[in-house]
């Protein structure tokens, strides 16, 4: 006669509390990891985004302008440059101020500008000891402003960040990894009075164990796809509301930790369910009550 293992509904009800709270686990994880994985791009972008604008003399000439903006473009130093007029300078601090200078001092404030942005290896304190001198030694030039504290923040602050987040993936890698089993040796728990009685109509270990295994892969399949689901939306709109995050995030990377997260949760899911299995297979009725 073949055999037939069946579940009560309760065991399908409690899948639903496993899958979800596996999930959560799971998307904090991805979250880490694709922040750990994109940390350097961020840096880089950061740096490589904070402008220095360089204030040129009230009586500059438009040909001089243009012969200075081709001279930095041809710089080692240099990633972009942009020419900020007088009027269009007056126009972007009224967008700020919500009024306009000229109207009360009778004349426009302000001076044209070429702003600059520098590759992210030059954003260091040394180096940019050198490039702000090569970039006010033009008589053309009346000032140089840029955000030195910000920079110095930025190139201070990131490796002991990175160190920071790798030691928090470390940790929560662990957290989650024993949090997933315990979820699902908390379900096999539930269900050790079953197993004894499978003992004692002669089912093998074998046969004791595939159900038990196949939901929990199951299971963990469910709650990796709703986790990256989770995931990618999370993503999807965080990219949607930040111009630039697009040079910092990596499909590919996130589609590599979509895999990882896949992988390691079912895998976690069947070690898991096999040493909680095999615990209540050598167990004996009585110890089944005070454990």
């Amino acid at each position: 006669m073949a055999k037939k293992s069946a579940f009560p509904v309760s065991f399908f009800n409690s899948n639903l509390i496993t899958i979800i709270s596996t999930s959560l686990v799971l998307f904090l994880m991805g979250v880490f990891f694709i922040v750990g994985l994109t940390g350097h791009d961020l840096s880089v972008y950061i740096k490589e985004n904070l402008p220095l604008s360089i204030e040129l003399k009230d009586d500059i000439k438009d040909a001089t302008v243009r012969q200075m903006q081709r001279e930095l473009s041809v710089l080692p130093f240099i990633k972009s440059t942009r020419y900020i007029s007088k009027a269009e300078a007056a126009r972007e601090m009224v967008g700020e101020l919500g009024e306009d200078p000229e109207n009360f001092l009778g004349f426009n404030p302000f001076l044209a500008s070429i702003e600059v942005k520098l590759k992210s290896e030059y954003t260091h304190a040394d180096s940019l000891k050198i490039v702000e001198k090569k970039l006010t030694a033009s008589n053309n030039v009346s000032n140089l402003i840029y955000q030195k504290d910000m920079m110095n923040i930025v190139n201070h602050n990131v490796p002991q960040i990175a160190f920071v987040l790798i030691i928090t993936i470390c940790i929560l890698v662990l957290i989650s990894l024993a949090l997933i089993s315990n979820t699902i040796r908390l379900q096999i728990y539930s269900k050790r009075f079953l197993i004894y009685t499978m003992r004692l109509v002669g089912a093998t270990p074998g046969f004791i164990r595939k159900p038990f295994i196949r939901y929990s892969i199951i299971n963990g399949l469910f709650a990796a796809v709703l986790a990256i689901l989770m995931l990618a939306a999370a993503l999807y709109y965080i990219e949607a509301g930040l111009a630039g995050l697009g040079q910092i995030l990596n499909w590919r990377e996130s589609v590599f930790v979509f895999a990882v997260l896949l992988v390691a949760d079912m895998l976690i899911s069947l070690i898991a369910a096999y040493f909680a299995v095999n615990r209540y297979l050598r167990m004996e009725r009585g110890k089944l009550y005070y454990i």
